[in-house]
């Protein structure tokens, strides 16, 4: 089964400071709750992340990479495990005096459960991400 989900945000900021945030692999991983760690190498990133769902019992790794970058517009990467893939597009607009993040997450689950997770909890994540992301602009 898989699940798309799409939110896009207006945030008072450029698109290249929105870009120096959003295209980082580890303010990506720092803003999801259920990454309870993740290491760099090279260009991958492996995320530790601990669901909470039945038949999940310990923290998965997940390969995440970028798969496209065009700075300083958009940032697709895509994380595989073996209870789900994750890919994920994030967008930047410029608009009038701000800019918007259109993010784009698509979750294809091997694992019971796993979707409806995701489906479940993206309001959340997605804000967590909003948050990291106004406290990264406000912190420049």
């Amino acid at each position: 089964m898989t699940v798309r989900v799409e939110r896009t945000l207006r945030v008072d900021a450029s698109p290249e400071d929105i870009w120096e945030f959003i295209a980082d692999p580890a303010e990506r991983a720092r803003a999801i709750s259920v990454v309870d760690r993740f290491d760099r190498r090279g260009e991958t990133t492996i995320w530790h992340i601990d669901l909470p769902i039945p038949l999940v019992r310990r923290t998965l790794q997940v390969r995440t990479k970028d798969v496209e970058r065009n700075p300083p517009t958009d940032v697709k990467f895509r994380g595989t495990s073996k209870a789900f893939t994750v890919t994920g597009k994030h967008t930047i607009a410029k608009a009038d005096h701000s800019a918007t993040v259109s993010n784009v997450f698509v979750v294809e689950g091997r694992a019971p459960g796993v979707e409806r997770f995701f489906e479940r909890n993206f309001e959340e994540e997605i804000g967590n991400l909003e948050r990291a992301l106004r406290r990264y602009l406000d912190e420049q």
